[in-house]
């Protein structure tokens, strides 16, 4: 993994607790002063030089707050502002935390940093917010946008909203596939591994079609792609959108089929089931007392989605490759769940 290569300067990273905030502010070296944007603490203790300072999006107070502490510790000058902070659930297809704050938390950022000389604000949406595309096509940059439910709804609400609200400060927009690592890390993978694991019958039903997929990245990748947009930030387009994700894309039933091997050493056999039965199975599930089932009855109408990605730009702008492939790492994932089942169960939420 690079590290940033010269020139000192201040990075604000928000949702600097979560996922891939962590792993960036492991991985960034000490060439950069990090502010840590959150309204909690770290699951783990942040590098020495990063500065963890206390922010919750959806309160104009503490937005202030924060970019005042910023002002404060004598960073007026932003070289960049990695925005990774937002709220994301599938316990619903709706919730008003998507706009409290993917929506107006962006905006309370933006115009806090008015005051602030800011070399690159940078975005991290997803590739939800594109339209599917059928296998054997591919998705890129200029495609249509066609978002599906509420989070990728307030994506593409909060990158209008950075548009228009930028002034002069450039804009990189990164449209993120799926985020996982050795471990998982990745809800819905999880979930699918789960359940094959376990051996559940419901694993071998499926209520899309099983020859589509969507685009992952892994976690090393994704910070290699987020430190290389901010190296490159001189450089690059003053509205630059970029998707990041592996270049090919395996179908549910190949994730199926390969996931099987590495746990039971025979292929899974998955049937596909009308959307109608699944809405129902899904509906029944989730009334049961006691019971938590991921699969809620509005995520069967997104079960047919593909998503596969075209990612010459991010070549060509960023010289970004990834350097793994879901398929090459599922054994190692999988080796860590059976080598620590409970530890594995723990640390991807599961029961």
């Amino acid at each position: 993994m690079p590290t940033i290569a010269t020139g000192l300067g201040t990075l604000i990273i928000t949702g600097s607790s979560g996922l891939i905030g962590s792993a960036f502010l492991d991985h960034v070296g000490e060439n950069y002063t990090e502010m840590g944007f959150d309204w909690k603490g770290p699951p783990r203790p942040a590098p020495k030089t990063t500065h963890l300072i206390t922010c919750d999006l959806r309160s104009d107070e503490s937005v202030s707050a924060a970019l005042n502490e910023v002002r404060r510790l004598g960073h007026g000058q932003i070289a960049s502002i990695l925005h990774l902070g937002a709220y994301y659930s599938f316990s619903s297809e709706s919730s008003p935390l998507y706009e409290q704050v993917n929506v107006r938390g962006t905006e309370r950022l933006l115009h806090g940093l008015r005051d602030f000389e800011v070399e690159q604000f940078l975005f991290a949406s997803t590739m939800l917010v594109h339209q599917p595309c059928r296998p054997g096509e591919r998705i890129d940059e200029d495609g249509p946008l066609d978002p599906k439910w509420d989070y990728p709804k307030s994506k593409v609400a909060a990158e209008q909203l950075i548009l228009r609200e930028r002034g002069n400060v450039p804009v990189v927009l990164l449209r993120i596939g799926g985020v996982y690592d050795d471990r998982c890390h990745s809800i819905p993978l999880a979930q699918q591994i789960q359940r094959i694991y376990e051996k559940r019958f419901i694993g071998h039903i499926f209520p899309g079609n099983i020859t589509h997929g969507v685009a992952f990245v892994h976690m090393e990748d994704m910070v290699e792609a987020l430190m290389l947009a901010v190296e490159h930030r001189k450089e690059l387009p003053h509205v630059t959108t970029l998707l990041i994700g592996e270049p090919e894309t395996l179908s549910y039933d190949e994730l199926q089929r390969a996931i099987s091997l590495q746990v039971h050493g025979k292929e899974w056999t998955t049937y596909r089931i009308p959307k109608a039965l699944a809405k129902f199975g899904a509906w029944f599930q989730n009334v049961v007392p006691g019971a938590d089932p991921f699969v809620k009855p509005w995520m069967v109408n997104l079960s047919d989605d593909h998503y596969a990605f075209d990612i010459s730009r991010a070549r060509r702008f960023l010289g970004w490759e990834p350097r793994h492939a879901l398929q090459n790492t599922l054994p190692r994932m999988i080796r860590e769940l059976q080598m620590d089942p409970v530890g594995w169960y723990r640390e991807n939420n599961l029961r």
